[in-house]
């Protein structure tokens, strides 16, 4: 029962005046009908994400050319809250065997203006774990990937210690229940374990091409691929 109204909230949340504005259900509004009418070739992933999985196919694109059923859906700037509401659309519509969700970043940057709440991201990402997992699409969570400031919000203060705390809480989630995890924070920190290595990035955040290399690696040991 609880995944039934947590199913209907999210998509009377996504169909609503408010839902519009807050969430960019039109980003991919034309690729998702283009993917329904496909046919299927081999087991869907999709990817959803913020701007770490917005801009992966176009900084490595080769990896998506060789894997042409790992499906983007990541979008700049968003928080874990607008992912949830268009996660309908962008994945459970979309009938994926898979999803990997990537998210929290922007939360502890608060995009949106709201104060961060570690427990309010973190129920964000279990309950899109939970939408998933009750339409029959296995999960794959991920450990947000270390950083030492959000250079847009420079104003954020203990970013490296809000990220180990809420991917202490995901990786814990995960183990109990017996999803995989790609352990993204773990592959690109640097010698202090805490931020991001400098060979994987330029802007203490967002992967280069190495840094997007090693987390391809990470995720096809998860996949299985």
């Amino acid at each position: 029962m609880k995944n039934i109204i947590l199913t209907l909230m999210t998509v009377l949340l996504a169909t609503s005046a408010f839902g519009q504005k807050v969430v960019h259900t039109d980003r991919y509004a034309k690729d998702n009908e283009a993917l329904k009418a496909a046919p299927v070739v081999g087991p869907r992933v999709v990817l959803m994400g913020d701007s770490i999985t917005d801009f992966w196919p176009s900084r490595s694109p080769g990896f998506f050319e060789g894997h042409p059923n790992l499906i983007g859906r990541g979008i700049s700037g968003e928080v874990t809250a607008q992912m949830l509401l268009r996660f309908w659309p962008d994945v459970i519509d979309l009938h994926p065997e898979t999803v990997v969700i990537l998210a929290g970043i922007n939360d502890i940057a608060q995009n949106l203006g709201d104060l961060y709440d570690e427990g309010n991201t973190f129920n964000n990402i279990k309950s899109m774990a939970e939408l998933a997992r009750h339409h029959g699409i296995r999960v794959v969570l991920c450990t947000v990937l270390p950083s030492v400031r959000c250079r847009w919000r420079p104003e954020i203060e203990d970013v490296p210690e809000k990220v180990a705390s809420l991917n202490a809480r995901i990786l814990a989630y995960a183990r109990v229940n017996g999803i995989p995890c790609a352990d993204y924070y773990t592959a690109l920190a640097g010698a202090d374990g805490r931020t991001i290595c400098e060979e994987y990035s330029e802007d203490t955040v967002h992967p280069n091409a190495a840094g997007y290399a090693r987390m391809e690696r990470v995720l096809l040991g998860v996949l299985g691929r």
